[in-house]
């Protein structure tokens, strides 16, 4: 079995449910006209979200691990449409992830769970070609003891934030634990909130943004709010400041899809400050999107106590307020 896609359009869903180490290692998509005359390794790189470099693609089409029409292929490849695309994962391939003595802004932490506050810029797990830096590689070097259910690349993790977004993260550092918190986001049962700060003025003070969240039709890196093979995805939002042009958000997840926020604003027409993928060009700079996890809460695995953190919202953020309110 394989991560299947048809036309490209959902190259990795990170919220799929799990999948067994054989399946993970292999990918396959289709290619449509967009993609005609796209070299082949570009092409890879972005059907898995950039987690993985270029120049690893290309090692792995030099070895053969790449074929299209079942035949092997040269990095330099351009594609045709309709061409089927199989990358396999060698096992020989798998990333070794190496502990690293990183600094960790350390909430809570017990034998079953730890509570970190991730900063702006850390990605939270290794792919392969990219497997130094991250928050696993951190944890593995604080704790000793993770979970190993989500497999070798991600120990402990149950749940992710994006790169650049910063806040509240929680990993497990036993199979009891990471079961028991991956069925409280399951069913919604996790405490999940944000502060974002959007553009322009929202015409209410607070509502709920009721939208199914797939893959972009037309750009295969990027998520949309659209009916076609997509999840429902819910957020509730909140008005705590307005600046005119700009808002500050408190937002609760109920749902937990990729990008759901960043998505959610843009759908609304009020996209994130500093949103790269999602946002607008003009405006308030800074480097990443402002959106940062405030405040995570959860039942704990072995007590049965409902623990709750709340993050500060961080400096770079501040700064961007400290301009909007000294306007």
């Amino acid at each position: 079995m394989s991560n299947e896609q048809s036309g490209h359009s959902a190259s990795v869903d990170k919220e799929k449910e799990q999948l067994s180490e054989d399946q993970a290692n292999v990918y396959e998509w289709t290619a449509d006209e967009k993609d005609a005359k796209q070299r082949i390794d570009k092409y890879i790189v972005e059907g898995m979200d950039e987690q993985v470099s270029r120049s690893q693609i290309q090692l792995w089409i030099d070895a053969g691990h790449v074929t299209v029409n079942g035949s092997p292929v040269k990095s330099n490849y351009k594609l045709s449409a309709g061409d089927e695309v199989l990358l396999q994962i060698p096992e020989t391939s798998a990333v070794e992830i190496i502990p690293e003595d990183i600094p960790l802004d350390v909430y809570y932490e017990d034998g079953d769970v730890i509570v970190v506050n991730k900063p702006r810029g850390m990605v939270v797990h290794p792919a392969p070609g990219h497997a130094s830096g991250t928050l696993v590689n951190a944890l593995m070097h604080h704790c000793k003891d993770l979970s190993g259910i989500n497999g070798e690349l991600r120990p402990g993790i149950v749940h992710r934030i994006d790169k650049d977004t910063s806040g509240l993260l929680m990993a497990a550092k036993n199979d009891l634990a990471h079961a028991s918190l991956a069925a409280q986001l399951k069913d919604h049962s996790v405490t999940r909130k944000y502060f974002a700060l959007v553009h322009g003025n929202l015409s209410h003070d607070q509502g709920t943004v009721d939208a199914p969240i797939g893959r972009d039709t037309s750009d295969r890196k990027m998520f949309a709010v659209t009916e076609r093979n997509s999840k429902r995805a819910v957020t509730h939002f909140q008005v705590v400041e307005r600046f005119g042009d700009y808002t500050l958000l408190e937002l609760k997840l109920e749902t937990g899809r990729t990008h759901q926020i960043r998505v959610h604003m843009k759908f609304i027409g009020h996209p994130l400050v500093g949103d790269p993928m999602y946002g607008r060009s003009k405006g308030l700079k800074m480097d990443g999107q402002a959106l940062h996890a405030a405040v995570l809460g959860f039942i704990h695995p072995r007590s049965g106590e409902y623990l709750e953190f709340k993050a500060p919202i961080p400096e770079d953020m501040e700064g961007l307020l400290a301009v909007l309110r000294g306007r």
